[in-house]
């Protein structure tokens, strides 16, 4: 009897993972955390999709920060970022 075929072998990866790193430039809707729950949680100018992915609400740089044993991220502004000029 022949052994089935190991069909994880040929599957395809999720491609999740972080997409925009700290200090990066992001455009509002960029993707920034593909992930599966929340590793990470949004924090200020940054939205949750209903698959767990956190995106840019607004132009900006990305920062990762840690409150209470939860990772964050949030997009700083870019206005704030460049001194409202």
């Amino acid at each position: 009897m022949a052994k089935d075929p190991n069909l994880k072998d040929r599957s395809r990866g999720k491609g999740l993972g972080v997409k925009k790193y700290d200090g990066e430039f992001v455009r509002a809707g960029n993707i920034i955390v593909r992930q599966i729950g929340n590793k990470f949680w949004p924090g200020p100018n940054v939205g949750q999709g209903r698959d767990f992915t956190l995106f840019a609400l607004v132009d900006g740089i990305v920062k990762f920060y840690e409150r209470r044993g939860k990772k964050y991220v949030m997009v700083t502004k870019l206005e704030e970022v460049s001194g409202g000029n």
